[in-house]
């Protein structure tokens, strides 16, 4: 079902029926979110598939383009499994705060548990980039901080902008 490539010793990158694909659709949504999908408990690669379907039936939103889908080390806590990272790009009405509230409440449909930073878990929704904004809150930063320096955000990113 996935399209298996080693990068590296510790970076892979998988293609699959959802992952890697652009949805083409003409969209009355205002805005375009790039938003980052990671994970790294439980069938993760599956639990992508049930959040693009789910996705894919929210009139909330609608689905442009998805990344392939890469595992990489983890960092910040490092004694924990491998992360699975995508990037999907969505058309969404929503302003950038209820938007980011919308992501947190999904993570929590999907059993994300939320218990110290950069601990393991079973979904996690960054917003990487918000149309052309720049948004400086306390809980929101737009584009996401240190989006440029993640393995995990740039390969996905440049399998998108390929």
């Amino acid at each position: 079902m996935y399209l298996k490539c080693k990068l590296s010793n510790s970076l892979t990158t998988f293609k699959g029926l959802h992952f890697s694909t652009t949805c083409r659709a003409k969209s009355f949504h205002r805005y375009t979110a790039t938003v980052g999908v990671g994970g790294n408990i439980g069938d993760v690669k599956r639990r992508f598939e049930h959040l693009f379907v789910y996705l894919k039936k929210d009139k909330r939103v609608e689905l442009l383009q998805t990344s392939l889908i890469l595992k990489n080390p983890p960092f910040g806590f490092s004694s924990q499994d491998d992360f699975f990272n995508s990037i999907i790009v969505m058309k969404t009405s929503m302003q950038p705060m209820v938007f980011l509230d919308y992501l947190m409440r999904l993570e929590k449909k999907f059993a994300r548990k939320r218990s110290f930073a950069n601990a393991p878990r079973t979904l996690d929704l960054d917003i990487i980039f918000f149309d052309n904004r720049i948004i400086n809150k306390p809980k929101l930063q737009v584009p996401h901080v240190d989006w440029s320096k993640r393995e995990s955000v740039l390969i996905p990113l440049m399998d998108i902008y390929r």
